[in-house]
């Protein structure tokens, strides 16, 4: 039986930047915004847009809608309950929220592992805390596989460290780790375990009861949505640890959300779920419910990604000057479609410059990973060139940027 194929105009439809001729392949930075995104913040913003808690009738639909969008989301995530969910800003913030609750119940001598591969977000706010006295510790990725190897981590544990924190994928590498393996090892050994999943989240759906992890962050404006971010809270931890609300407030999450939660956002996701609900009646005669809805769009999504991904990766690695950093196969199990490389005669500032003309976005630079590009010793390259690519991007988009690639290597 032949897989389903994503229909790719379909998909398209839903996000109106697609059509202006722009080819979006800087996609790890920011995704382009869905349609029914912008519906839902503006029929929020133009009809229900008060304070919530009040008796009057709007202010019980504003309530109401914010609720149904937690539920949702809920779901997405696969949590237990919604007093797991805590909205916010950015991952950044989010992760930097977490550090100083957690911090509260640590002490000089403590220590927190992080990695050499995860963007700053999931690193500053850890390393940050050694003016507390906590010490910080370095899990190196092994520079052969661009992967981090759990011996390697089992040699950095001891009686006093107190959390692990690492990437579900790499915003460079494009490597996906295993995360239930890891956390389960370092849970066994009574480390709390923060995962960024910023890089993962675009790609794939996570499933943090699967996972296991204790507390799972990631950006919105990544996966079609708004500038906005998710925090997964473990239920187990949620009453031992001190919010940064006003005294009086100790309920969660909006003990972690001051100045409460963005109440358009938050109602903006709505048009995800609905995008995501679209994709399944597209291509399912008996479209899946739940959260199975979910599940089989990104199943979608993720065939077309390694699609692209398999003809951007087999041009670069017919050139013997290029240099991938990360996997060099397009394997969906072990990867996701965000591509970095480094040319042996190039910077990679020059290649950029070159493609800008041809209205294609891509990026040279560091994208806040600076300790894995540092340890690539790549800094005078201008770090590397990534071609982040999602599902809505197209065969013909990958190939007439192998084009302009093949004149400028040439």
């Amino acid at each position: 039986m032949q897989e389903l194929s994503l229909d790719t105009s379909f998909a398209r439809s839903f996000f109106p930047s697609l059509s202006s001729g722009f080819v979006f392949m800087d996609n790890a930075g920011g995704s382009q915004t869905l349609r029914p995104v912008a519906e839902r913040l503006s029929d929020y913003l133009l009809n229900s847009n008060v304070q919530h808690g009040a008796s009057y009738e709007i202010s019980q639909l504003a309530g109401a809608r914010v609720y149904e969008a937690s539920q949702h989301t809920r779901d997405y995530i696969h949590a237990n309950q919604l007093e797991e969910i805590v909205l916010g800003p950015s991952t950044s913030m989010q992760i930097r929220i977490l550090s100083l609750a957690l911090s509260h119940a640590w002490k000089p001598g403590d220590e927190i592992i992080v990695t050499n591969t995860d963007h700053e977000a999931n690193v500053s706010p850890w390393t940050d805390l050694k003016k507390k006295g906590i010490e910080i510790k370095i899990w190196e990725y092994n520079p052969e596989t661009f992967q981090l190897e759990l011996d390697d981590l089992k040699g950095l544990i001891t009686d006093k460290t107190k959390l692990l924190a690492f990437t579900h994928a790499s915003n460079v590498l494009g490597s996906i780790n295993p995360v239930k393996e890891i956390t389960k090892y370092a849970q066994a050994q009574g480390l709390l375990v923060c995962v960024d999943g910023v890089a993962y989240a675009p790609h794939r759906l996570p499933d943090v009861q699967e996972l296991g992890v204790d507390f799972y962050i990631f950006s919105w404006y990544k996966v079609f949505g708004p500038h906005f971010a998710l925090m997964y809270v473990k239920k187990a931890h949620l009453e031992k640890m001190e919010g940064i609300n006003h005294y009086f407030i100790q309920s969660s999450p909006y003990k972690f959300q001051p100045g409460n939660v963005n109440f358009e956002f938050a109602y903006s996701l709505m048009g995800i779920f609905d995008y995501l609900e679209a994709i399944n009646n597209h291509h399912f005669e008996q479209a899946p419910k739940g959260r199975l809805t979910y599940q089989k769009a990104f199943d979608l999504f993720t065939q077309q990604e390694e699609e692209l991904s398999g003809i951007l990766l087999d041009f670069l690695n017919s050139n013997s000057d290029i240099k991938i950093i990360g996997n060099k196969k397009a394997d969906k199990s072990k990867r996701v479609s965000t591509i970095s490389f480094v040319h042996e005669k190039l910077d990679s500032k020059e290649i950029v410059d070159q493609v800008d003309p041809f209205r294609i976005g891509i990026r040279y630079g560091d994208f806040y990973a600076k300790k894995l590009i540092e340890k690539l010793g790549i800094e005078q390259k201008n770090g590397v060139v990534r071609v982040s690519l999602l599902h809505y991007n197209t065969h013909e988009e990958v190939k007439r940027l192998i084009s302009i690639f093949d004149g400028i290597f040439k």
